[in-house]
């Protein structure tokens, strides 16, 4: 065989490899994935027996009906290290593969948590040097999500700005991982959490993300929350099925905004085809809260399967208006009112690339508005009409 034929071969090879890994990669996030994160609500008082009733409520009040899935354990479960390198939970988890057939049983999955870095960002065990190891340990208790958060591997080189050195390491790091999980052969959701630094919407899928986290963390706070929602203008062109822009874990229900807010939230979250991760106590939550994060419609601008990302149409003083594509034509459109007082909003939909009158439906509200070019309603301080038009 001449060496050119060698080369085109390989070259070949090369394109199915690369084909097959991101066929694997979309095949566990066609979607946007959604469940429930514990660092939110619990942070490090997190158990066995509280991820089991958050397994427990999620699938009997309506949650996964709604397409919630995926039951992830943050930080703080990792234990140590026995002789051959191989990881432990601690004794809040005394054994992660029964937890594992638990949330299954529930017709749920489970995720876990770790860096590519020697810590966590809790100073637990994270993977460094045991990225294989880690991979299959994971498979055998029966993972379904990981969340592999930066933490102790790059920060002091980029706090002395070797950005490159930094950024190399990073993306190193984590094609490791990736291709550990791949090795597995079980497929996990993989979730890069690194605040946004160096554009990882440029390069995440790259490296095997089936998200990647844009910003730093979000709090229970209308100003954050927003700050970091609108933060993903200009981002749409880098999302897609199997890939997705991650503004963090949903806060609806943890107290710090109100339902209106939190509606907004959700709203913005939607529109942005992001991750939905709720972050509450599922199990003590109030109806209220419930119907925001079950609200079927609202779910599934999310979901569409298009799996474009919306983006800002217009903005004007503190209201805003954003649109996100949907299949068959239609879009969802989000009037917000960010300002600190009752404002009107108007849409007209020839901007929105429509033709003449079109059917409009608020999804909140649940309601038909009929036929029309253009839509003028009032809207709530910090509140958002989300519409269906086409």
């Amino acid at each position: 065989m001449t060496a050119t034929r060698h080369r085109a071969l390989a070259a070949i090879s090369a394109v199915l490899a690369v084909g097959a890994a991101t066929a694997a990669t979309a095949q566990v996030a066609t979607t946007p994935p959604m469940g429930w994160n514990s660092w939110n609500h619990f942070a490090a008082k997190i158990d066995d027996a509280t991820v089991r009733a958050q397994a427990d409520a999620m699938a009997r009040n309506g949650m996964r009906d709604a397409g919630y899935r995926y039951i992830n354990i943050d930080d703080t479960w990792e234990g140590a290290r026995d002789a051959s390198g191989v990881i432990h939970p601690n004794a809040k988890f005394p054994d992660m593969k029964a937890l594992a057939n638990y949330v299954h049983s529930k017709g749920l999955k489970l995720g876990i948590y770790s860096s590519p870095g020697p810590k966590t960002c809790a100073g637990y065990e994270g993977s460094y040097g045991h990225e294989a190891q880690d991979a299959q340990t994971y498979a055998a208790w029966g993972i379904d999500y990981l969340k592999y958060d930066l933490c102790s591997l790059s920060q002091p080189m980029i706090a002395a700005g070797s950005l490159d050195k930094a950024q190399d390491i990073e993306l190193s790091a984590y094609r490791k991982m990736d291709a550990a999980l791949k090795a597995t052969g079980r497929p996990m959701v993989y979730s890069l959490c690194q605040y946004g630094f160096f554009q990882p919407w440029r390069w995440g899928a790259s490296v095997g993300g089936n998200s990647w986290r844009t910003t730093g963390d979000i709090e229970d706070k209308f100003p954050r929350m927003l700050q970091i929602g609108l933060s993903q203008a200009g981002l749409s062109k880098f999302a897609g099925p199997g890939h997705w822009n991650d503004p963090d874990m949903l806060e609806v229900g943890n107290g710090g905004m109100s339902a209106i807010e939190y509606r907004t939230h959700m709203s913005l979250w939607a529109l942005l085809a992001a991750p939905l991760l709720a972050g509450n106590d599922l199990s003590t939550m109030s109806p209220e809260t419930l119907s925001i994060l079950t609200n079927h419609e609202v779910i599934a601008v999310d979901q569409d399967p298009a799996g474009a990302q919306g983006d800002r149409v217009k903005a004007e003083g503190g209201l805003e208006i954003w649109a996100k594509p949907l299949a068959g034509g239609a879009k969802a459109v989000g009037l917000f009112n960010l300002s600190d007082q009752p404002a009107y909003l108007e849409v007209n939909f020839a901007d929105l690339g429509f033709t003449g009158p079109v059917r409009a439906r608020d999804l909140w509200a649940a309601k038909d508005l009929g036929a029309m070019t253009t839509y003028k309603v009032a809207v709530p301080a910090h509140g958002t009409v989300l519409l269906r038009v086409g």
